[in-house]
């Protein structure tokens, strides 16, 4: 499935869920409202010596005003705790990380484990064209995963102890596969919107309880006439039953959506991979693993639909079980497998028991190597990063969005093993990752950046500033291919700043951008994907089509032709090119310098359907090769205009990559 289809289904999905959920509601209501019918009518009774349920009684107690207002009632709580638990969830992710007792990883630890799987997540994010998430570490001994969150933004990847000491580093990237196609397909936004409509039909047991707990301190027959302490017993015992009721069929719901998402995400690892051992050697370990993939967290049947595997024990039956039979999982991956579970070699054994901390990356990297064959370096004139890239190039990049392979992660790793390493370590730190930004805006031309500097001194904190004269003058030699996934590394560390801090920094990008007067398309794509990934920039709903949006296509278009000629016939071919992929002329806009306009343009193309956005995009691929041949500077402008749309595109390959 590609990845449009899969944010389109994800989203229709979505949708039907809530029809779902609105069914059960109404259940819920005409359940209460018996019960309360049945409550009242006892009360009505209480005179009598013998309580009297006949149905002729039940339907005299029954009235259109009980209904209207237990129906209010029943909506009012369950909208109501549905939003509260969404307001608990707005941070994303790490809200999720924390509820289940996880760590965040510190991105310049020293731990050897940490220190690996940090490795395969910012390889599988630069690999699949998505920012690189949070990696949170759970302190259990089962092996185990998730990701969460509503957005890339706002992703985290969590994982246990268990699963980092278990796994090798190919099954490991097995297991940050499979969530990471949750992330991309949309699942992930889904289970989040499950989770706060699930929490709203549970309130009404919640209710329930406290009900019934109130009763401790209220005698129950205090007289042989009076049955309502009796009466209010049975009624919080009714509504915590309800309430219940209701999780017990929203749960089904949710493992038969959760155990059909779960095969698509082991079949995308494979492909990410094109190694079916690494997730299913993954999946055999849990199957052999005492503790196999429960976790011990006290909300964990809360998250259960989130995990890799599953995460609490699913007790009598199957349907409640949020994952599908392990062996059926494995099998699927696996077709040669034996089927036993027999006793696997810990993935420490992979490694130096005396692995000191200074020789930990060099081992890491001999051993990427002997998986991933020889690394390239940009500009070196060999490998698939060094390259010309075609009209094929950003064609495959659009076919492989969501759904990337093995030469992603070998490109990955290039591009990884090609960053300077004093570099790599500063955009993993908050202060130095946005002095790297800030140096990414400095001038080529020593008089603007004098001047820059000048303007940026009397604002930024000293700290920050001296880390930029540091790396300063070794990002100005930076080659342009690793500009966009240097961008990538350091959204972890700057996500970890504060409010006054994110502001701050954002107010020093502006001084930078606004120094000369001018706003370069450069500038203003950094500018705008810093927003979009840190959460500071809305898209609002996806409901607008590419007819409807004529004028903004016809303005990214044109500053696309553009960026890479200034001949005006060679800007003309660029658009005729794109044209033939739309369902309307272009023709070029006269002024493409005002950025505020691009601004709002884009803004309102982020709202396009999803299966309207590969016309655009191919249409944006169509206008930056339409001379034959890609140039660096123009593929990194089409992939942070694809990002900034809410399309994560992957690297641009080689024709013989």
């Amino acid at each position: 499935m590609d990845f449009f289809t899969a944010q389109d289904n994800a989203r229709r999905k979505t949708g039907r869920l809530v029809v779902l959920m609105v069914l059960a509601v109404l259940a819920l209501i005409a359940v209460t409202t018996l019960a309360i019918t049945i409550a009242l009518h006892l009360m009505g009774e209480q005179s009598a010596s013998q309580t009297n349920l006949s149905a002729q009684g039940m339907w005299s107690a029954l009235s259109i005003e009980l209904v209207i207002g237990v129906a209010i009632a029943v909506l009012a709580v369950v909208v109501l705790g549905g939003l509260f638990k969404r307001s608990q969830l707005r941070r994303g992710g790490r809200v999720v990380a924390e509820a289940l007792g996880g760590r965040e990883i510190n991105l310049n630890t020293r731990d050897a484990d940490e220190r690996r799987i940090l490795n395969v997540v910012e390889e599988m994010a630069i690999a699949s064209g998505t920012t690189v998430p949070s990696v949170y570490v759970l302190e259990e001994e089962s092996i185990n995963a998730f990701a969460a969150g509503y957005q890339t933004n706002d992703a985290v990847i969590g994982i246990t102890r268990g699963t980092i000491r278990n796994l090798t580093r190919d099954e490991l990237q097995g297991v940050v596969a499979h969530e990471f196609s949750h992330i991309l397909h949309g699942d992930m936004r889904l289970n989040m919107r499950l989770i706060s409509i699930l929490h709203g039909i549970l309130i009404i047991g919640l209710l329930g309880g406290t009900l019934l707990r109130s009763m401790r301190f209220r005698r129950v027959g205090g007289g042989k006439r009076d049955n309502s302490g009796a009466v209010v017993l049975a009624l919080g015992a009714v509504l915590m039953l309800i309430g219940y009721a209701g999780t017990f069929f929203g749960n089904l719901i949710k493992s038969a959506v959760s155990r059909q998402r779960e095969y698509l995400a082991d079949a995308s690892a494979v492909q990410f991979t094109r190694n079916p051992k690494g997730i299913g050697n993954a999946l055999v370990k849990i199957g052999s693993h005492t503790q196999g993939s429960h976790l011990q967290a006290t909300q964990a049947a809360e998250f259960s639909h989130l995990f890799f595997g599953q995460g609490v024990r699913q007790g009598f039956s199957q349907m409640m079980a949020t994952h599908p039979p392990l062996k059926d999982r494995i099998t699927r991956v696996m077709p040669d497998w034996n089927g036993r579970f027999e006793a696997t070699v810990s993935g420490h054994q992979n490694w130096p028991t005396q692995q000191t901390e200074n020789d930990a990356p060099e081992r890491e990297s001999k051993y990427e190597r002997s998986e991933a064959g020889p690394i390239s370096r940009p500009g070196t004139g060999t490998g698939a990063m060094a390259a010309v890239l075609t009209g094929a190039s950003a064609q495959t990049a659009i076919n492989t969005m969501g759904q990337p392979d093995r030469r992603h992660l070998t490109q990955a790793r290039a591009t990884l093993e090609a960053l300077p390493e004093r570099i790599k370590t500063a955009a993993h730190e908050p202060y130095a990752a946005r002095a790297l930004i800030y140096s990414l805006l400095l001038s080529q031309d020593k008089i603007m950046r004098k001047h820059q500097l000048k303007a940026l001194h009397q604002v930024a904190r000293p700290d920050v500033y001296r880390a930029l004269m540091d790396y300063g003058p070794e990002m100005l030699r930076l080659d342009v291919q690793l500009r966009l996934p240097l961008i990538e590394l350091v959204l972890p560390a700057l996500r970890t700043l504060s409010m006054e801090q994110a502001q701050h920094f954002r107010l020093c990008m502006e001084r930078l951008i606004e120094a000369d007067g001018d706003v370069s398309l450069f500038e203003w794509t950094l500018y705008q994907l810093l927003l979009s990934n840190l959460g500071q920039q809305g898209s609002g709903l996806s409901n607008l089509k590419l007819n409807d949006l004529q004028r903004e296509c016809q303005l990214l278009l044109t500053v696309l032709a553009t960026a890479g000629q200034d001949d005006p016939d060679e800007i003309s071919a660029a658009l005729n090119a794109a044209e033939s992929e739309l369902p309307f002329s272009l023709r070029a806009t006269d002024d493409i310098s005002d950025m505020r306009a691009l601004s709002l343009a884009v803004e309102r193309l982020r709202r396009l359907k999803p299966l309207q956005k590969p016309a655009l995009l191919q249409a944006m691929a169509r206008c930056i090769e339409h001379s034959g041949r890609i140039l660096p500077a123009e593929a990194e402008l089409f992939r942070a205009m694809a990002d900034i749309l809410d399309c994560p595109m992957p690297p641009l390959l080689s024709d013989e990559a």
